[in-house]
């Protein structure tokens, strides 16, 4: 059987959005006058986030985002500062102080708060799929059905927002900005593909494109969810997704053929923006 391609105005729509940094004058500006005259030391630099590496689902690859070398050191620097300055130029302003660049060298990202928030995204889908490949999150003593690896991976995503869930409400509100929506919704959709591949998903059939929009609209309601969730353990949110996960399996179970499952996606696809905040 012919495996479906990948949703053409999605990818087409996110390829047309993300490109390199627009030229201005500081893009024209070589890097060593970016660099702060004085040295860093080794130690700090060692702790930075390392540059988010290139996966193929089975379909189509996840979204990468083409920054330079100098960008993915800023921006890893920043993540540091996140948990207490937010999603801001703050913390992006303290990433290049702390990698050895000029205050000035900020202006390379010219979505400023939204590049942060876009390597945020990526960088955590990659931990995950790091988490998969290199520490056995998936090694269980019981046997796991796609479903329970599902609920697994999403937690597991879930929980590394631990640090940064009370600002996460202002990262939405940035993503909610209408240039912003197609690259938010597209990077949610990469992690719905990522989690139904990592739980070795086979589907090829119409459902191929349902589930990953289902899985997307199940994790944004359970994120949106999480930002509430005062339980130990985040105990309420992983309730509450066993719960959805029931929920979009007893429909999932009735749709049959073409016509139904792309009219399921389509409401579906409307919901998801709405249940991960974003004003659409």
């Amino acid at each position: 059987m012919t495996r479906p391609q990948p949703l053409l105005s999605l990818s087409r729509r996110y390829l047309t959005t993300i490109t390199t940094p627009r030229t201005s004058t500081i893009t024209t500006t070589t890097t060593c006058l970016l660099r702060s005259p004085q040295p860093q030391p080794q130690s700090r630099l060692r702790t930075i986030t390392p540059r988010i590496r290139a996966y193929h689902s089975i379909h189509h690859p996840s979204p990468s985002h083409p920054y330079t070398n100098s960008q993915t050191t800023i921006l890893s620097a920043a993540l540091h500062h996140v948990p207490t300055h937010g999603f801001t130029r703050n913390a992006l302003t303290l990433g290049a102080r702390d990698a050895g660049f000029l205050d000035v060298s900020v202006q390379l990202f010219p979505r400023a708060e939204f590049d942060l928030i876009l390597f945020y995204l990526a960088s955590r889908r990659g931990l995950l799929r790091s988490k998969v490949d290199n520490d056995n999150l998936l090694q269980s003593a019981q046997p796991q059905s796609v479903d329970d690896k599902i609920k697994v991976l999403i937690m597991e995503r879930l929980r590394m927002n631990a640090e940064v869930k009370e600002k996460w409400v202002y990262a939405l509100a940035i993503m909610s900005l209408g240039e912003n929506i197609p690259m938010s919704l597209s990077e949610l959709y990469a992690l719905s593909d990522d989690i139904l591949t990592l739980a070795g998903d086979a589907s090829v059939d119409a459902s191929w494109y349902s589930k990953r929009v289902t899985i997307a609209a199940v994790y944004a309601s359970s994120e949106f969810m999480m930002t509430l969730d005062t339980s130990a353990g985040l105990r309420d949110t992983e309730e509450f997704l066993g719960r959805r996960l029931a929920e979009v399996g007893a429909v999932g179970d009735k749709l049959s053929g073409v016509k139904q499952c792309l009219g399921f996606m389509g409401t579906t696809a409307v919901g998801l923006g709405k249940s991960w905040g974003l004003k659409i």
